[in-house]
């Protein structure tokens, strides 16, 4: 049988995670990532939690006969936006989340 954990031990080591992870959010939350399109014709800044900036849109990008691809363009610069936003929330949190093993928490 398996010994039990301390209880105040784990109580202590969820604390600090608590802290760290919110900490990390924190910092992504601070933190501005950009995407791309087109080649750079668009391009959206958003923060690390995802939350969309701003939109910059090269004027050659802009047809008003085809306004549909500059809106698909806008579109694709937000997610590459957002990938990169994940990517560095992964970085960010990934060791933290990774720790919840430890607590006796699998899967976490």
């Amino acid at each position: 049988m398996p010994a039990q954990p301390n209880m105040q031990q784990l109580m202590k080591q969820a604390q600090k995670m608590q802290q760290q992870m919110l900490s990390a959010q924190q910092e992504l939350a601070a933190t501005e990532v950009s995407g791309t399109a087109g080649g750079g014709l668009v391009t959206a800044t958003v923060t690390g939690a995802g939350e969309v900036l701003s939109v910059k849109i090269d004027p050659k990008a802009v047809d008003p006969d085809d306004v549909e691809s500059l809106e698909d363009l806008v579109v694709a610069a937000i997610r590459d936006a957002n990938r990169a936003a994940a990517a560095l929330a992964d970085e960010k949190m990934g060791p933290l989340t990774a720790g919840m093993g430890g607590l006796g928490l699998p899967g976490m």
